[in-house]
């Protein structure tokens, strides 16, 4: 990670090309050395962060009084940062009777922050967490009193995960798991602190910055989606063609020990959602022998979406297991524990993440942990399927190498979708769908939970949810669309699809859709908006693909006459209700 004088050098960089994200920080201390951090480190990662720096402690004035100069700003993303000094502070004020509810009103007041903030913006709100202050007032009874503050802390940190669990809009920052790692010495530096009022060390600044802009850009969708893993050597020690499957090093004994604590995090990622594949240098079902046979190994071969082991350039196996996953390379990380292969890798496919692992295999572990590579803003019952359904999408790959014609492939995959309205039930799917989309997304517009609850109840809004399955099983919840009714008119707010049903006749199936409840709706147009990023290239000509017109005058502005229009064909079925 680079230094914090490192970062600032940054800030003086061109930074006007990049993708620009507006972002409010609020602190009860000085912030100034922690804005130029992020904004350093975003240029690192491909972002502008426009940064709106609150003045010195004034958190409640500016939140509370929807008039002043935050909301002015607008922003997209609002940092707050309590300090756990500050409440100290506070804490010791009180008597005993106001002690012992410090934690419970330090919440509530939370909570009306947040509520006060998105009820005014649409931006989601970051919220740092309370690094540990033992004060020793009580030593270790401190764990037995609320009257401690170590108790009123602790209840606070318990008590913000569960308030972020109750707004979908709220994430948390974890200072304490940082603290932990690092210890309370790294992270403050007590004689800056004591006159300055800067919190954070210059030594722990590019690190807070990070897990900032971690949180900041997964909720914007930038997530790591899988990892591509060698075998020999990282997964299990030895090489399994030469050393035989009864001498590779897996197990609770010596080396072995740091290869099974490293599937076992590697099975946990797929538990999450994570996809596993292999790319291997070998003999296909010599590579397959341990996953079957070995007692020891942890992860078996149905926690692997796609495995792929030949003699080929591993660049090549790559892209194949990429054209079948359909994401993009920046989704993907690449773990082999050689030089040569991580370096060959990095130079023929530079968008996708090459960690540099120990040469030491106890390290791999820890230092994976430490990157924090699978930040993520949502966590769903259909995450753990995805290993299942891209085994699946495998199998269709096979189908369509085999099929004389696309018609034929289509026609055999004997495709049913359902289509619903937002509801209680696909709601957290489908602001998923909406945080996690990049390359099928109109208008890449964001949205929460809460967000989706809001639109359902709208009367001037219509909701669907496209869910896919054919012969080989369930894709899931697949695409999702937002409508909102001007008059005569219907404006796609969101149209979203996920990239593993391209080239299925999907958008055709959701236009037919759309244009159907146009009419029942009495609406004669329908009118769409491509808003282009960095990664939604490949639906620059979809409106136009779909026999949308191009409004005059305005770029990027598209209208479909609805009595003009006849349905598409497809060899998607739609499922009967109560079927």
């Amino acid at each position: 990670m680079k230094s914090f004088n490192e970062l600032k050098k940054n800030i003086k960089k061109d930074r006007s090309h990049l993708k620009t994200v507006k972002i409010a920080i609020l602190g009860d201390s000085a912030i100034q050395l922690l804005v130029q951090a992020i904004k350093g480190y975003g240029h690192d990662i491909g972002y502008n962060f426009d940064i709106w720096e609150a003045d010195y402690d004034q958190i409640d004035r500016l939140v509370l009084d929807t008039s002043s100069e935050f909301y002015q700003f607008n922003p997209e993303f609002v940092v707050i940062f309590h300090s756990s000094h500050k409440l100290l502070s506070k804490f010791y004020r009180l008597d005993n009777d106001g002690k012992s509810v410090f934690a419970r009103r330090h919440i509530e007041h939370v909570a009306t922050l947040y509520q006060t903030i998105t009820d005014k913006l649409a931006g989601k709100v970051v919220l740092l967490n309370y690094p540990e202050i033992n004060d020793s007032i009580f030593g270790n009874y401190a764990n037995k009193t609320d009257l401690s503050f170590v108790y009123q802390l602790r209840s606070i940190n318990v008590e913000l995960m569960n308030l972020a669990r109750k707004f979908s809009g709220l994430f948390i920052v974890d200072l304490c798991l940082q603290q932990g790692h690092c210890g309370a010495g790294f992270m403050t530096d007590r004689k800056v602190f004591i006159n300055t009022d800067i919190l954070f060390s210059m030594d722990f600044l590019p690190l807070a910055a990070k897990n900032i802009v971690d949180v900041v850009i997964s909720v914007m969708g930038n997530l790591k989606k899988c990892i591509i893993l060698d075998l020999d050597n990282t997964v299990w020690g030895g090489v399994i063609g030469d050393d035989g499957i009864e001498n590779i090093q897996i197990g609770d004994l010596g080396i072995g020990k740091a290869f099974t604590e490293f599937q076992w995090w590697l099975k946990q990622l797929k538990q999450r959602g994570i996809i596993l594949a292999v790319c291997s240098k070998n003999d296909e079902n010599i590579a397959r022998e341990p996953f079957a046979k070995h007692p020891d190994m942890v992860l078996k071969i149905e926690d692997i979406s796609i495995f792929v082991a030949n003699w080929e350039n591993k660049a090549v196996n790559i892209k194949y297991i990429q054209g079948i996953l359909n994401i993009g390379f920046d989704s993907m990380v690449f773990l082999d524990d050689s030089p040569f292969e991580r370096n060959m890798v990095r130079t023929c496919i530079p968008e996708i993440a090459v960690p540099e692992l120990p040469e030491d295999p106890a390290e791999y572990l820890p230092f994976l942990r430490s990157l924090n590579l699978f930040e993520t803003a949502s966590f769903t019952p259909e995450d753990g399927q995805r290993t299942e359904q891209y085994q699946q999408e495998a199998k269709r790959a096979f189908i369509l190498e085999q099929s004389t014609n696309e018609d034929d492939f289509l026609g055999a995959l004997g495709m049913i979708c359902e289509v619903q309205a937002f509801d209680k039930f696909n709601t957290p799917r489908v602001a998923q769908l909406t945080q996690r989309s990049n390359q099928f997304n109109l208008r890449t517009v964001r949205y929460t939970d809460e967000d989706i609850r809001r639109l359902a109840e709208r009367p001037d809004v219509l909701t669907f949810a496209f869910s896919l399955l054919d012969r080989f099983g369930s894709y899931g919840l697949i695409s999702a669309v937002v409508l909102e009714k001007r008059s005569k008119v219907l404006f796609i707010d969101t149209w979203i699809m996920s990239c593993r049903v391209l080239k299925r006749g999907m958008e055709m199936f959701v236009l037919n859709t759309l244009v159907r409840a146009a009419r029942r709706a009495g609406c004669t147009e329908i009118r769409g908006e491509y808003l282009p990023t960095l990664k939604n290239g490949m639906v620059k000509d979809h409106y136009k693909n779909l026999g949308f017109r191009l409004e005059p005058g305005k770029d990027n502005f598209w209208c479909l006459m609805v009595n003009d229009y006849q349905d598409n064909r497809t060899y998607i079925a739609l499922k009967e209700q109560g079927a």
